[in-house]
């Protein structure tokens, strides 16, 4: 009797994990990642318009499955769901205008989160030193972002810096 409740369980899992995959569909061009991180490996590519099968999310990445290739891409780039008479290109205005607090009439300005995090990931988030030292790595000094500037040929620009941080 064991070995039957086994067998059915054994045989039920699958179906239970394609069950918990969703469909959708890319709204622009994009890389996929080994990791959901920016600075991951390049796996693949996926199409604008191309059809995916969402395998997982992990904060604001989804980890799909477009073709034969799996990987990772962010949450933006995704619009869950079947693809059906898509406009993607006006769907990426639309999702370009939100997400730089541009949307609307140009009168109120708002920002956003990070799309797809729970009140229970936000709750149950932990400090991360190392996480943290990464990100400051990547701040510019004021040298630096003027040298970047005169090599694109940008227009100064009065900006306050924020104070050098004390060791």
């Amino acid at each position: 009797m064991k070995w039957v409740r086994l067998w059915v369980i054994a045989l039920g899992l699958p179906s239970l994990a394609a069950a918990a995959q969703e469909s959708g569909v890319a709204l622009k061009d994009d890389v996929l990642r080994i990791e959901p991180f920016s600075d991951a490996k390049t796996v693949g590519n996926v199409a604008r318009g191309a059809q995916v099968t969402i395998v997982k999310k992990t904060g604001g990445w989804y980890q799909v499955r477009a073709g034969k290739t799996q990987g990772w891409v962010r949450m933006l780039s995704i619009r869950r769901g079947e693809a059906t008479k898509l406009d993607v290109g006006k769907e990426v205005g639309d999702l370009a205008a939100l997400s730089s607090g541009r949307a609307g009439t140009g009168q109120i300005v708002s920002t956003t989160g990070v799309r797809g995090l729970s009140e229970e990931e936000l709750k149950g988030a932990k400090f991360n030193e190392a996480q943290l030292l990464k990100a400051q790595s990547f701040a510019a000094s004021q040298s630096d972002a003027q040298d970047f500037a005169a090599k694109g040929k940008l227009k100064a620009r009065k900006f306050d810096y924020l104070p050098e941080p004390a060791n």
